[in-house]
């Protein structure tokens, strides 16, 4: 496949999108989706590509980036259909946005090194925000669908930059510890559910002033015991259900020992 030609080849699948929103011969579900209920497919298929980057699966990699670029083409559409904008002007803004965001490549910014290049990519997206012509605090534009850990570091993040932070990281174990004594102290299923929000948020707090990925953290936390038990299953056999916890924790030692 030439590299010269990958450009122009967005213009069939724009087409086929097209024909399957076409009221009179297209498909009956693509026509009755709305940005509403597209999204959830649109979110799925990012974590699909992350997901084979995790694998390093290449060629499912290529599958998953399809998927994913199918979905803008198909808000696009449905865009496009009630006259807000086209594909053309996503484009178009996506471009807009990255010569504005990359002065050091575009103009001559005199900025040299990786760190200069995301104090200024910073810089520019607050000078955006503040160009809108309605209210826009610091944690604007952080999107409500991330992953709650994911999106509670860059909330935390936004307040960090506007000097809401603690200084280190006594602060930020300090508040973690307290929160673990409101969440014992709580006195009921509501207050139990808040209490245990504000541990997870001082948590995410704490992994990000050790500069951890809180989501990246908790994702190979979850692997890791999802190894572990499947071992200890396969140590078993179909005996395992039935073991004592005193066992089972045995099996999981063993398994831990053995990775």
């Amino acid at each position: 496949m030439s590299k010269n030609n990958s450009t122009h080849q967005v213009a069939p699948l724009l087409e086929i999108m097209v024909r399957l929103r076409d009221k009179q011969t297209g498909c009956p579900w693509d026509i009755q989706q709305d940005f509403a209920s597209i999204a959830p497919y649109t979110i799925e298929e990012a974590y699909e590509v992350s997901d084979a980057i995790d694998r390093a699966d290449y060629d499912d990699l290529k599958d998953e980036l399809g998927d994913l670029l199918l979905q803008v083409i198909f808000h696009s559409q449905m865009a496009d259909e009630q006259n807000l904008f086209n594909f053309g002007d996503v484009v178009e803004s996506i471009c807009t946005k990255m010569i504005s965001r990359h002065p050091h490549v575009f103009e001559e910014s005199g900025i040299l090194s990786a760190n200069d290049v995301k104090t200024n990519w910073e810089t520019i997206k607050a000078q955006e925000r503040e160009n809108k012509d309605k209210f826009d605090s610091a944690l604007s534009g952080v999107a409500l669908a991330l992953p709650a850990l994911l999106r509670a570091q860059k909330i935390q993040k936004r307040a960090a930059r506007v000097g809401f932070d603690w200084s280190d990281i006594n602060g930020a174990t300090a508040k973690f510890y307290e929160e673990i004594d409101e969440l014992k102290n709580a006195n009921n299923t509501d207050e139990q559910f808040e209490e245990y929000g504000d541990l997870l948020f001082a948590a995410v707090n704490m992994a990000r002033h050790l500069s951890i990925d809180a989501e990246a953290a908790l994702k190979a936390g979850t692997t890791k015991f999802e190894k572990r038990f499947m071992a200890m299953e396969h140590i078993a056999g179909k005996e395992f259900a039935g073991l004592s916890l005193e066992a089972k924790e045995a099996l999981w030692q063993r398994a831990k020992s053995e990775e």
